[in-house]
């Protein structure tokens, strides 16, 4: 790779058949002829297909199927970055499966990190979060900043985190990446995130409502900005061998209803419902980045805007003709998938596969 550190010929994207996973895919095999990138995922979202162009596995040099819990070490061989993905990734998910959110988010996260440096893996990735910091809207959390967990998700990160940091040194990065809410459209959408969800409301019943009383906060990330972070984490040599870093812009620190503002003004006639009466929402947090802007080059910066963000959201949608008024009981809600995943007897109550 063409930044400060050691270019990359050989990359592993650990659950990459989620949200994020197949922007980071073709983001990294367009940019760089030439590198080699392998997917591991266990598929829980697989069929949740939501593009009507190539797949994102088109770009993949080659597809694993597998448990993060299960992890074959052989993979890793001649591997230089590994970019962990693979997560239980929301509150709800998170609340619904405590303990497989732990076992994937945490455990998993540490064994596999253990399991490269022991093959000669140079970087390792991990897709952190802003929610760590749980209720902090006065003064903008920074990673010095006491963190607060509230969630099972959360508190999986921080797990995640701390188990990390002894493993790094002789010659293994390891870079913590406390990304801000993701948006964005993708092969495999997700409209559980506030964004995706207010462009979507927005199409199908001309209407955004707003759960709470649109005052927290929440800083956000487009997901092909999420991936250039990950090109300078997979590749960096500067710096400890340790880094936790909040990953986003100081720009894109928004009030909820804020956001749904910047999605009103991308349609004719959309109405905003806040619900004043809202108890006080316990996740709301202003996240400082001056270090991510400090540390990491300009090209690896965020680059999206929020109008940038929900015309992307909105072409997407409407290219795949979405029409569903139900869409928040649809697949396209990630608790919604695992929930008729466990119905259909493909995976238990600890998401582990049935035979």
């Amino acid at each position: 790779m063409e930044n400060m550190g050691q270019e990359i010929k050989s990359l592993l994207v650990i659950g990459n058949l989620g949200y994020i996973g197949p922007v980071a895919v073709k983001y990294f095999k367009q940019k760089y002829p030439g590198i080699m990138v392998y997917g591991y995922d266990i598929g829980y979202f697989m069929q949740n297909y939501t593009n009507h162009g190539l797949m994102g596995e088109t770009w993949l040099d080659r597809q694993y199927f597998g448990d993060v819990r299960k992890f074959n070490k052989d993979i890793l061989k001649g591997i230089d970055a590994v970019i962990y993905l693979a997560a239980i990734s929301n509150d709800p998910m998170g609340n619904a499966f405590e303990k497989p959110t732990l076992d994937i988010n945490y455990h998993a996260a540490i064994d596999i990190a253990e399991k490269a440096k022991q093959q000669g893996v140079r970087n390792f990735v991990f897709a952190s979060s802003c929610s760590v910091y749980g209720f902090a809207d006065t003064d903008p959390r920074t990673e010095t900043s006491e963190v607060n967990p509230l969630t099972a998700y959360a508190k999986s990160k921080v797990f995640a985190e701390k188990g990390l940091e002894p493993l790094a040194g002789n010659n293994f990065n390891i870079t913590c990446l406390r990304y801000a809410t993701a948006c964005g459209f993708s092969d495999r959408l997700r409209l559980d995130l506030v964004l995706n969800d207010f462009v979507a409301g927005a199409i199908v019943d001309k209407k955004i409502t707003i759960l709470s009383d649109g005052t927290p906060w929440r800083p956000l990330i487009h997901v092909k900005d999420m991936s250039r972070a990950m090109d300078w984490a997979g590749s960096r040599t500067e710096g400890p061998g340790f880094i936790v870093i909040n990953t986003g812009s100081n720009s894109w620190n928004y009030q909820v209803k804020e956001l749904a503002y910047a999605v009103q003004k991308a349609f004719d006639r959309v109405e905003i419902s806040i619900n004043e009466n809202a108890q006080p929402d316990k996740r709301s947090y202003k996240v400082n980045f001056d270090l991510f802007e400090k540390l990491v080059p300009a090209d690896y910066q965020p680059q999206v805007t929020l109008t940038a963000a929900v015309q992307d959201i909105k072409k997407g949608l409407e290219a795949i003709q979405f029409s569903d008024k139900n869409f928040r009981q649809s697949y396209l809600i990630r608790l919604k998938t695992i929930q008729k995943l466990i119905a259909g007897s493909f995976i238990d109550s600890d998401l582990f596969k049935i035979d």
